[in-house]
């Protein structure tokens, strides 16, 4: 069984669930945006500062072994 806890949002520009806890520039470029598109999502996203600020991720089972 997988879990998946990160923030996701619908992008109707792309017509695709995209992950919101990373940068509006690195979503843009996973989905191949193009530099003009006026993103449906601007403002949900982690500002780059804002990663830094992040708590670090608990290691899984496996790794803590």
């Amino acid at each position: 069984m997988s879990i998946f806890d990160s923030p996701i949002a619908r992008c109707d520009a792309v017509h695709e669930i995209v992950l919101i806890d990373e940068t509006q520039a690195e979503c843009a470029r996973e989905h191949d945006c193009p530099p003009d598109r006026i993103c449906p999502l601007e403002g949900y996203f982690v500002e780059p500062w804002e990663r830094s600020a992040m708590p670090a991720e608990e290691p899984t089972l496996s790794q803590r072994a």
